[in-house]
This record gives structure tokens, C-alpha cells and sequence, in this order.
């Protein structure tokens, strides 16, 4: 059961987009947050959410949504220019600000308590993806990034693989805690009887390395099926060859797949943490991982890894896994029991209790 803890701030403005995790991770914290009265002034940026995001939102709080971009698709930092003032306008009558980019904090001035939760950024994903630092036209971000982070009085890493990447970007950040980010997916009974594999993401992206799942799906002698966008607001767009594309799905149409996969598949070069092979967890799949530091921290000796550069690595992990019942069976209940320590309850008591800690010192 939630925790009820006391005083806690009684609303508070988070930022959002309709893109990405974020739009989950808030929608899951402000539900789970309920329960301590918190309420949620939600402030968007970016593409707008489509009629059943909107349904959502305003029914766990008050969404506002901006001519404004996040800052992944930003050309230049005078798309934040006006942003800070936005946001203290709008604090008014909120008692802590939850800013789901360092981005939105620089520049804010304000006497409410910030907290900043870095679930991605540009210089960490260049330095995974391309193995390189930022090219010159997005040296800004650092910057900016930089400003955030220093502004935030609390910065919130949803793993320890994140925040290593993020101290070697950006130095020491001693206000930085991890909260691992949970999983409102249904739990199943893992089963032998499963035949599916699946992968999910936004393919347009290249740190989720489609190209490496597409030419693995070549060489194994079975389906791969995959979920999520291939067209990316920033204009990047990606086609599959080898692997049966699904397309955008609803949350309840991504639990049916779920429901009768055997193996969840996760080639991601760049992940600060990964949803989907926790919501594969849940839904009782065995895991084949990109062989990434944060996938070891979270996963290892729940699943199978492998290189995500070689194709050839990740065809052979998913066929073995296919061919092995009593690897599979052993895998997917291990990865089940390791996913009920990503659960939303933790997240959301850890969470709560750090906005806590921020609101009575800002009393006191």
C-alpha cells in the first residue's frame, strides 16, 4: 500500500511530452500519487497528445499545453528562451516544480522547491550511440543542460548506469539520486505455450539500433514482430524489412501482444532504462538484451544478452532461447521476479518522499 506520507506538497507542475516514456512515467506517478492528495498541473511541450493521452491526463490533473519544443527537437536554445518565464508564471499556486528535462529548468527563478528527473539527453545519447561527443550544432545543449541540472535542487536518474553517464558529461551532480522507474503492466503467468517474439520502440530513433534487429530477423528462422513508431516528429524515419512492423499501439493492444509472447527483444544501444523489457517481465517473456551497462545493472542473471553491433550475436541468443524450454521457463521466472523490484509502488513512495524532503526544507 502507498505510503501517506505527511506533509508532502498538496500540487505540483510537471512537464511533459506526448512522445516518449515521459508521458507514461508522469501518468503512472501522478495515478500512483493520488493516494497522498497530490495534485498535478501537467505542462506540455512538443507534439500534442493524441484524444486518449488528453482523456488521461485530465483525469489525473490539469494539462496545459505549449507552442513550445522539447528540447530533442530544438534547433537552437532561443526555443527555451521564453520557457522559464512560462513555467514561473504558471507556478503560482503550485508548491514544488517536477521538470522531466534539465532543459526546463535553465534560466528559472524561482523560490519553490525544483526537482529535475534527466530521463534522456542529447550529450549521453551521442556519447552512446555515436561514441563521440555532441557535433558543434548541438554543443548548446550541454550548456543548457548544465544550467538545468545546477538549477534543480533535487536531479533524479532512473538508473546508476544513467547517472555514471551523466557524471562523465556533465561532472559531479552530488544533489542526483536514481529511482528506478516502474511498471503498471499486468503480471502474467509465464508459459511454455507462448510462441511470439517482440520488440517494441521508437524505431526512428537509432539508439533503439532497428537496423541491427532487422538484420538479425534475417537470419532467424522464425517471425519477429515489432511495435512502435517508425516516423519520428523530427523528420528521422526507418523501415523494416525483415520483421512484421505493428505499427503505433494502444497500451491495451500492447498487453494482448504481450499476453502471448514467449521472448521480448531489446536491441537498444542508448537506454537509460527501458520500459518495454520490464513490461515483457511482467507479462511473463524471457528477455534477449543488448549486452548495455544498463541492462546488466537491471537484468543481469534474468536474461540473455548480446552484442548489439552483431546481428549474428542476437539471432543465435533469440533461437537458443526459442529452442531451450527449460532455459525459457527458468529466464522468463526470473525476470518476472526481478521486475516486482521496478514496481510503481517503490517508485512513487521514493519519489514522494524525496518531494517530502524538498517541501519541509523549504518551510524550515
Amino acid at each position: 500500500m502507498l505510503q501517506r506520507l505527511r506533509s508532502g506538497p498538496k500540487r505540483v507542475l510537471m512537464t511533459v511530452d506526448a512522445v516518449g516514456g515521459v508521458w507514461r512515467y508522469a501518468m503512472d506517478l501522478a495515478r500512483q500519487l493520488k493516494a497522498t492528495g497530490t495534485e498535478f498541473l501537467f505542462l506540455g511541450l512538443g507534439p500534442e497528445p493524441g484524444p486518449a493521452q488528453r482523456d488521461e491526463a485530465e483525469a489525473l490533473g490539469e494539462l496545459v499545453w505549449l507552442d513550445a519544443l522539447p528540447d530533442w527537437l530544438a534547433d537552437d536554445p532561443s526555443a527555451f528562451e521564453s520557457l522559464p518565464r512560462t513555467i514561473e508564471a504558471l507556478a503560482c499556486d503550485v508548491d514544488l516544480v517536477h521538470l522531466n528535462a534539465p532543459t526546463h529548468a535553465a534560466g528559472l527563478r524561482t523560490a519553490l522547491p525544483v526537482v529535475v528527473a534527466a530521463h534522456s539527453c542529447v550529450p549521453t545519447w551521442f556519447a552512446a550511440v555515436k561514441n563521440d561527443d555532441c557535433p558543434q550544432s548541438w554543443s548548446w545543449q550541454k550548456d543548457l543542460n548544465r544550467a538545468g541540472l545546477d538549477a534543480a535542487d533535487a536531479v533524479i536518474a532512473p538508473s546508476h548506469s544513467h547517472a555514471r553517464a551523466m557524471g562523465e558529461i556533465y561532472g559531479p551532480l552530488p544533489q542526483l539520486s536514481v529511482i528506478y522507474n516502474g511498471s503498471s503492466g499486468e503480471r502474467l503467468t509465464p508459459s511454455a505455450k507462448r510462441d511470439g517474439v517482440l520488440a517494441a520502440g521508437r524505431w526512428w530513433d537509432e539508439g533503439k539500433n532497428a537496423a541491427a534487429l532487422d538484420a538479425a530477423a534475417s537470419l532467424f528462422d522464425r517471425d519477429i514482430a515489432a511495435a512502435g513508431a517508425c516516423k519520428g516528429p523530427n523528420g528521422a524515419q526507418w523501415s523494416f524489412a525483415n520483421i512484421r512492423h505493428l505499427g503505433s499501439l494502444s497500451a491495451s493492444e500492447m498487453a494482448e501482444w504481450l499476453a502471448g509472447t514467449a521472448i521480448v527483444v531489446s536491441p537498444s544501444i542508448y537506454e537509460p532504462f527501458g520500459l518495454v523489457p520490464l513490461e515483457g517481465a511482467r507479462a511473463g517473456a524471457a528477455l534477449v538484451l543488448a549486452d548495455i551497462s544498463t541492462y546488466r545493472e537491471l537484468w543481469d542473471g534474468a536474461a540473455l544478452f548480446a552484442d548489439p553491433r552483431n546481428p549474428d550475436a542476437f539471432a543465435a541468443a533469440i533461437s537458443r532461447l526459442s529452442a531451450d524450454v527449460s532455459l525459457h521457463t527458468d529466464l522468463a521466472a526470473k525476470a518476472q521476479a526481478r521486475s516486482e523490484v521496478y514496481s510503481l509502488e517503490a517508485q512513487a513512495n521514493a519519489v514522494h518522499a524525496l518531494y517530502r524532503s524538498l517541501v519541509q526544507q523549504t518551510v524550515h
